[in-house]
């Protein structure tokens, strides 16, 4: 499989590995944001590990430092496996 960008989230010499541990990352439901990307919007990142995708869940679940003090993002973070 090519790829053609290096910003896509997979990498190459990662691309055949089983990903079964997921975080599903989606908007509360009165969110002012979903009217941006539609109530519907959600994104699931996989993973190879339990352990990969609990640290990058703590990561995901801290409140990072480019916000502004007067910002309050929300997000819902969903641990899930298939």
């Amino acid at each position: 499989m090519q790829f053609c960008h290096r910003h896509n989230l997979v990498e190459p010499e990662k691309a055949g590995i089983e990903r079964r541990f997921g975080i599903k990352v989606s908007l509360p439901a009165n969110d002012t944001f979903s009217a941006i990307l539609g109530e519907t919007w959600e994104r699931i990142h996989w993973y190879a590990t339990e352990q990969q995708r609990d640290e990058a869940y703590q990561q995901m679940a801290q409140r990072h430092g480019y916000y502004r003090d007067s910002d309050t993002p929300s997000q819902t973070l969903i641990k899930i496996v298939k």
